[in-house]
């Protein structure tokens, strides 16, 4: 198949979309980024890589990171992460607060922000030095050092993250918060601040269509019964109250965060990753559904 020629064709076709979407502006330093940037790149277990527009550009990962934070706290704790955490599809927006006070501040998913709050929380109780032990793991996951925060993002996503503070602290008055509320939410500003290219996170999801193996090291990073739970949840999850229409259209499990960016797998094959910073009303790439929904149509390749 030519994949090469399959992603030139997507990026014309999605061309007129790129102005269609909104940037997201409700965190300022997000709203710098050029509207018109777009990127595509498509990595096998073969280690071939396919690649259109503006994929070594960094970008803010944002809400895809919740993926790297559930792995690695799930390879440390285990099954009792989901006695905190839900796995339910929401439904809902991913900053909504009307669940957490029905259900008592168990968070519907991990891929949520109150999930990953909680999920951030976690870590602080269970790592000496959680910055540095999630750095290092996206890092090693990726296969370089040249990953960092964006600390100017981040200090913009606290300086406005007010629904953020307000799950935290209800999730704390439901005993669902062990840590300091200002501690979880620097970390978790962090966290979704890191930057990273297409081609980086593409290879950083290749060790989840590898079922949780790197590809080069082979080094166990979680395990198949991990893996299982974790594409679950993707599949179900990954796109915020969006998730069942891009399992409908694209077919593949993944996760997507407001910079635009969105990764996904096909286990055991490949890992495809875009970028885009034109959302839609739900928060997801515009240009970035459509490119994956076209990529998915023309080479006949999804989990269905």
């Amino acid at each position: 198949m030519d994949y090469q020629k399959i992603l030139e064709e997507i990026h014309q076709e999605v061309l007129p979309l790129l102005d269609k979407g909104k940037v997201a502006d409700y965190i300022p330093e997000l709203a710098n980024v050029d509207a018109s940037k777009f990127g595509i790149h498509l990595l096998t277990l073969e280690d071939n890589a396919y690649s259109v527009g503006d994929v070594h550009e960094k970008f803010s990962i944002q809400s895809i990171s919740k993926v790297f934070m559930l792995a690695l706290t799930i390879s440390h704790l285990g099954e009792k992460v989901y006695e905190r955490v839900d796995v339910e599809p929401s439904g809902d927006p991913f900053n909504s607060l009307v669940q957490l006070e029905h259900e008592c501040g168990i968070p519907r998913n991990p891929f949520i922000n109150s999930g990953a709050l909680v999920i951030t929380d976690m870590m602080i109780s269970s790592f000496e030095d959680p910055r540095t032990e999630f750095l290092e793991y996206v890092r090693d996951l990726v296969g370089h050092s040249e990953i960092f925060c964006n600390m100017k993002v981040a200090a913009s996503e606290k300086q406005h993250g007010f629904k953020n503070a307000a799950m935290v602290n209800l999730m704390k008055s439901f005993g669902n918060i062990e840590n300091d509320v200002e501690d979880v939410l620097d970390l978790y500003f962090e966290f979704c601040s890191i930057e990273m290219t297409c081609s980086e996170l593409a290879k950083a999801f290749r060790v989840f269509a590898n079922h949780g193996r790197g590809v080069i090291d082979t080094k166990k990073y979680i395990t198949e019964s991990q893996f299982k739970r974790i594409t679950a949840i993707m599949q179900t999850c990954g796109f915020y109250d969006e998730a069942g229409e891009f399992a409908f259209r694209v077919g593949l499990p993944g996760k997507s965060g407001v910079g635009g960016g969105i990764a996904a797998i096909l286990p055991d094959e490949y890992s495809i990753v875009t970028w885009s910073p034109g959302l839609n009303k739900k928060g997801n790439s515009l240009a970035g559904m459509k490119a994956l929904e076209l990529f998915t149509t023309k080479t006949g390749t999804s989990i269905f």
